[in-house]
């Protein structure tokens, strides 16, 4: 029914086509005749000729239908190989037939103009429907980019964000407790002769000491200073360092000797997605060494984070591949990977697990820190 519409559609949009249609098949129905009528007789002529009928009024319309008619008519009239005086030698069986052609033409022309009519109504809402499928479309486009750009800017506050604090802290809290760690000196060697609490004042200057370098590490965590001042392979190197200590995992770290400065968006998204990587590795995998490789393939840069833990979960990994929807670590690391043009690819089996980033570095963008992963678990 679909090809029968779209031919009736396209033949008629031409008016020129529709009128020649319906003349041929008139014609190419007496010449069928011409040959049929001595094997089959007349009645199998008229169902011919009906049939020429039909299709002028189901595909070309009533007004090429009536002149296919008339060629029909003048065909079973006069013969369909035309000789003189053919018209008085018409008897009474030929009349009636006729008349049975002639109405049977005029029922099928009626039913070609409704099925025309319907086809056309129906052409009409179809082309409606396609046109609010349209205008839907565009729509859903606006609002996807409108989230898209909500998502950058959402993400960019954030790195912001963790970029105050961390020199807040900094700035502010480590200066403080400089000055208090002084201060308790001052205490300490003017009252050395009350020997009942050197002891406690020892104490409070360790927790000071304790508590100012545990301010300037979760500093350093939320934002590097090495990262805005040295460069992405200084912040690694200092990164991977204090996490090997504090985990007790090795991590074998490989950098090219020639790997200069990248834009700041992009070295701040490697360094998130490698502290990311190296949380859940910890977190979850179970596995005593970590292998980083970094690498820049022409305008690209690959990132390479693998471990031998246990892995991650077969359902784990259906759930990811069939949803999209992993934990907020992972799906923070994708979209911020997305908002710069990469990808992120998770292999996971019984030897491991290995994340692989992807970054374009002609999609840099002058948007500073697109995104921030949450430095959570997935």
């Amino acid at each position: 029914m679909e090809t029968n519409s779209s031919l009736s559609a396209r033949i008629s949009r031409n008016t020129f086509l529709r009128y020649t249609l319906a003349a041929i098949s008139a014609l190419v129905a007496c010449a069928i005749c011409a040959g049929l009528q001595h094997v089959s007789g007349l009645a199998g002529c008229y169902a011919v000729l009906l049939l020429a009928i039909t299709f002028s009024a189901w595909y070309c319309g009533v007004g090429p239908t009536i002149p296919a008619v008339l060629i029909c008519l003048l065909g079973a009239t006069f013969g369909f190989i035309p000789r003189f005086g053919a018209f008085a030698a018409l008897n009474l069986a030929s009349w009636v037939g006729i008349l049975v052609l002639l109405a049977a033409a005029v029922l099928v022309v009626v039913m070609g103009h409704w099925r025309h009519h319907e086809n056309e109504r129906l052409l009409r809402s179809q082309d409606e429907l396609e046109d609010r499928v349209r205008e839907r479309t565009a729509d859903l486009d606006v609002v996807n980019r409108n989230l898209r750009e909500l998502s950058a800017r959402l993400m960019q506050l954030q790195d912001d964000e963790r970029r105050r604090i961390a020199r807040e802290l900094h700035d502010s809290v480590g200066q403080t407790l400089a000055a208090l760690g002084m201060n308790l000196s001052l205490v300490r060697n003017d009252m050395e002769r009350l020997s009942g609490i050197i002891s406690a004042i020892n104490d409070s200057e360790n927790l000071v000491r304790e508590m100012s370098s545990e301010v300037r590490t979760i500093s350093h965590l939320l934002h590097p200073p090495l990262l805005d001042e040295a460069g992405l392979c200084s912040a690694l190197r200092w990164y991977v360092d204090g996490f090997s200590q504090r985990s007790g995992i090795q991590v074998d770290l490989k950098l090219p000797d020639d790997f200069g400065r990248l834009p700041s968006e992009l070295e701040t998204a490697i360094f998130r997605v490698v502290q990311e990587s190296l949380t859940n590795i910890h977190r979850h995998s179970s596995s005593p060494v970590a292998r980083i490789r970094l690498q820049q393939p022409g305008d690209h840069v690959v990132v390479e984070i693998a471990d031998r833990g246990k892995g991650i979960p077969e359902e784990k990994l259906q759930e990811m591949a069939s949803t999209g929807t992993p934990g907020v670590g992972i799906r923070g690391m994708r979209e911020r990977l997305r908002q710069l043009g990469g990808t992120l690819d998770i292999e996971s089996g019984r030897s491991g697990t290995v994340v692989t980033v992807r970054l374009p570095l002609g999609k840099a963008t002058t948007q500073q820190g697109l995104s921030v992963v949450n430095p959570t678990a997935a």
